[in-house]
């Protein structure tokens, strides 16, 4: 029993064939008794025959029975009883050995492809550990409730969605984002199921139940990914349910139609040419490893982090010629930082009244101010505060009255500024004490490390880059001339980027990307034709809407995305012109009386098997 689970039983039954096979080749062509002849020679090549065959006839005929009659089990079958039928037993038994085997290599590459993406992403710990009673208990994940505390000790992975309530720590998220650099999180800030604490014991109030975590969603994603397929595979199986009945029907004109047209016709010799016809014409090669092409690229996305929902976005992704992209949060950092201060008066004596009044804002230009302050109007007493909307704040501050805000919040109270503030291209916050000028601060939100060297990468690939964005068409404009974008929109409503992006489409036949946060960008992302949400891991509008999604922010992953599509895609059809080239050549020979079954055995099973090694390149990207 040990060695079977060993060896394993596929393996097992195709050494006992091949064994009884090897055997019966050396008794009939080396020693040739005088007793392995007629009956005690179809005994012998039947016994290693029955382990290999009877599984495929046996599943052949149950598919049969369920209306599926011309399948690849029913050619094997016919093939390797006629092979015996006229006595070329070997042939036979070679026919539906080897077979046997390219089945276990075909089952053994679809399990690794399987394994791969299950082990990258379903890594949820079964058992966690949970403040009840005062005290921590070891229960099954999925007893967890919202709300409760669990503990992740050092090197422990976190099993379930939760919020950080112990001061900061470091999180391996590789099973996640394919990122190796660990990632430090805040207390109040998120923690997803599958990250690893690398610091020290933390305490983390749950969020979402077991199931409903970011992880679960994702793995239910990329197991749906399998069943929607790319155009190429679709075609290649609605073309073998087609192809198989009509090489049945031509292996048997081949065996009678010569009885008309050839003088000296033997039906055993035009039976052994339909049955290698038959062999030949099997499509396992294309039914397997064209779907294990697909299959591949989408465990290599995953191993980087990109999650494609099915192997149509895969194929679309390989012939994308415009990329469109949400500028905040995709370009840039979507951090707000103070770029430049200009003042009319000391700066010390007014930066910390403006510091005081934008800490009663939430405002991330107004959080950008704060921070830029530092700590410096602590000690500073804010009487009064308003918020006049669209134009910023106002209020009373150690008894001056402040104002900051836009060029309008000035106009409005008839308070002139510097002609140099008016020419600005950024954000800027102006502020006026006392009824008076005395500065303002630009503020800009800051490019991503990754986004100019992107940007290159795509104009390489004959890209056209186009930004839509809701910011001011001047800070758009600054972005689209330091990457070199190609076109620039700025002042768009999601409502304006939608119709814009529908507009880009419109007469094009390549596919169009638009590349967005996930949330707010969601009308868009539905409207593209490849929605990808960058940095969305946790966000189930991101995961709901687009077609792909990126779980870190780097935006290079967008290339990764593409050559992968492409990659796969020249795979698949490597396979495709393989296997239909060496196919047709066997063909043609077989039907001229040229190629023999062994031809046959390697123009199915061994093209099968290098279509497959072939398929499987694609998880090593």
């Amino acid at each position: 029993m040990k060695l079977l689970q060993r060896i394993g039983k596929g393996w097992l039954v195709v050494l006992i064939s091949l064994s009884l096979l090897s055997a019966g080749i050396v008794l009939e062509y080396i020693i040739q008794p005088h007793w392995f002849i007629n009956v005690t020679r179809f005994i012998w090549y039947a016994a290693a025959y029955i382990p290999v065959g009877i599984p495929v006839l046996w599943k052949g005929i149950r598919i049969a029975f369920r209306g599926d009659v011309f399948t690849e089990f029913m050619l094997m079958s016919i093939a390797t009883l006629g092979a015996f039928f006229i006595g070329e037993y070997p042939e036979g038994v070679a026919v539906m050995l080897f077979y046997s085997v390219g089945e276990i290599f075909q089952d053994a590459a679809v399990g690794r492809a399987r394994r791969s993406i299950k082990a990258l992403l379903d890594v949820r710990p079964d058992s966690t550990n949970v403040l009840r009673d005062g005290r921590y208990v070891t229960v099954a994940s999925s007893e967890v409730g919202v709300g409760e505390t669990i503990q992740i000790k050092v090197g422990e992975r976190v099993s379930l969605d939760g919020e950080l309530i112990s001061e900061e720590s470091s999180f391996n998220t590789a099973a996640l984002t394919g990122e190796s650099k660990p990632r430090t999180i805040d207390k109040g800030e998120a923690v997803l199921a599958g990250m690893i604490n690398e610091q020290k014991v933390v305490e983390v109030r749950t969020t979402k139940l077991f199931n409903d975590s970011s992880l679960s969603r994702i793995l239910t994603l990329v197991q749906d990914a399998t069943f929607r397929k790319a155009p190429t595979e679709l075609f290649i199986r609605k073309f073998a349910r087609v192809y198989t009945p009509i090489v049945v029907f031509l292996a048997a004109a081949l065996t009678m139609l010569p009885y008309f047209f050839v003088n000296d016709y033997e039906f055993s010799t035009w039976l052994y040419r339909a049955l290698i016809f038959l062999v030949i014409s099997c499509p396992c090669a294309l039914v397997i490893a064209i779907p294990l092409g697909y299959f591949g690229g989408i465990g290599a996305a995953s191993h980087h982090g990109i999650l494609f929902k099915g192997s149509n976005y895969l194929d679309l992704m390989s012939k994308v010629d415009t990329i469109v992209m949400d500028k905040t949060g995709t370009l840039t950092k979507g951090v707000f930082k103070v770029q430049s201060v200009e003042a009319t008066s000391d700066e010390s004596e007014w930066i910390p009244l403006v510091a005081a009044l934008e800490s009663h804002s939430t405002h991330p230009i107004a959080k950008a101010v704060v921070e830029y302050a530092g700590n410096v109007f602590e000690t500073v007493q804010v009487t009064s505060v308003e918020e006049i909307k669209g134009h910023g704040l106002k209020g009373i501050v150690d008894g001056h009255n402040v104002l900051a805000g836009n060029l309008a919040l000035l106009d409005k109270f008839g308070i002139d500024a510097s002609e140099s503030v008016h020419s600005e291209s950024d954000t800027i916050v102006v502020v006026a004490v006392n009824n008076k000028f005395v500065g303002s601060i630009t503020i800009a939100d800051e490019l991503k490390e990754d986004s100019k060297e992107t940007i290159q990468r795509m104009h390489s690939l004959n890209l056209k880059t186009i930004i839509l964005s809701g910011d001011h068409q001047g800070v758009v404009n600054r972005i689209a001339q330091d990457l070199i974008i190609d076109e620039a929109y700025g002042d768009l409503l999601p409502e304006q980027k939608a119709a814009k992006v529908v507009e880009i489409m419109s007469g094009k036949k390549d596919p169009t990307v638009f590349v967005g946060d996930g949330i707010n960008d969601a009308p868009v992302l539905a409207v593209s034709d490849v929605g990808i949400a960058m940095g969305a891991l946790g966000s189930d509008a991101a995961i709901e809407t687009a077609d792909v999604v990126i779980q870190t922010d780097q935006i290079s992953k967008i290339i990764t995305a593409i050559n992968i599509s492409k990659n796969t895609k020249r795979i698949v059809w490597q396979n495709i012109s393989l296997a239909f080239g060496v196919k047709l050549i066997v063909l043609a020979l077989g039907a001229g009386g040229i190629a023999t079954m062994w031809e046959a055995v390697f123009a199915d099973v061994g093209v099968a098997l290098l279509a497959i090694s072939n398929a499987v390149r694609i998880q090593k990207i």
